[in-house]
């Protein structure tokens, strides 16, 4: 079972050069922070692959990927939003997985889908695993699907320093492009010049909000939301009412 334009998809998910590299910390707090706050045992970032699903993150597991026809993911990268299984075992869906009745036996999964920039494909999931049945609160799946907007947020940080490190191969000296109007002698118009930084929006959660504000897109924004990450996220996680799930 593959999404739509598949091949599409992974020319997508290849171009972020990310499958296969070394842990980093700024992923590794989105999925620590995801854990925390759904309160599972378990937690991955991953990344459907054409035969795989890897794992770019991972809390509670020691595997670092999975083959794709067996994987809760590959479920969840067909949809636009949470994905949620309560009890995989009475789910005919997952019930005869290898993952459900052998080791890691997971009984509960819930993923955010991790989109492209312009939400064409889905990458893969940020997801929370249990090895009992349960739900997660409102606001416990609101933080999970807020990590996940995090997630690609990175990853499309990532995608522009790549780029930029192409540039600076192609222009070793590091010379930067220069406005033809400043060539012939010309100050550009006050209008025309580009502000610092984004503005920020009405759209999304507080937290994401924030993150248009104070982390915008740049390498200072990538510091910044490295080292704030988990302050802004605890304090969204302080304000969201604890409700416990089902005994």
């Amino acid at each position: 079972m593959n999404p739509p334009n598949e091949s599409e998809r992974l020319a997508a998910l290849r171009s972020y050069e990310i499958l296969d590299t070394e842990p980093e910390k700024s992923f590794d707090d989105l999925t620590s922070l995801a854990s925390h706050v759904c309160e599972t045992p378990i937690a991955l970032i991953s990344l459907v692959d054409s035969h795989r699903q890897w794992f770019k993150s991972r809390v509670g597991l020691d595997i670092a990927e999975t083959a794709r026809d067996i994987s809760f993911c590959t479920h969840a990268i067909q949809q636009n939003q949470l994905f949620m299984v309560n009890d995989a075992a009475h789910d005919e869906r997952f019930a005869l997985s290898e993952l459900v009745t052998e080791e890691p036996s997971i009984r509960f999964y819930a993923a955010a889908p991790i989109f492209t920039s312009d939400g064409q494909h889905a990458l893969g999931t940020i997801c929370v695993l249990d090895r009992v049945p349960r739900e997660l609160s409102s606001g416990q799946q609101d933080a999970l699907q807020a990590l996940g907007r995090q997630v690609q947020a990175q990853l499309e940080l990532r995608l522009s320093l790549n780029r930029e490190k192409q540039l600076a191969r192609i222009d070793p000296q590091g010379r930067k492009p220069t406005d033809p109007r400043r060539q012939e002698g010309r100050r550009m118009p006050a209008e025309t010049r580009q502000p610092a930084g984004p503005a920020p929006t009405g759209g999304g959660s507080a937290l994401d909000r924030w993150f248009q504000i104070h982390a915008s897109g740049s390498t200072v924004g990538a510091e910044v939301r490295g080292g704030v990450t988990t302050f802004v996220v605890m304090s969204y996680i302080l304000a969201v009412p604890s409700t416990e799930g089902p005994e």
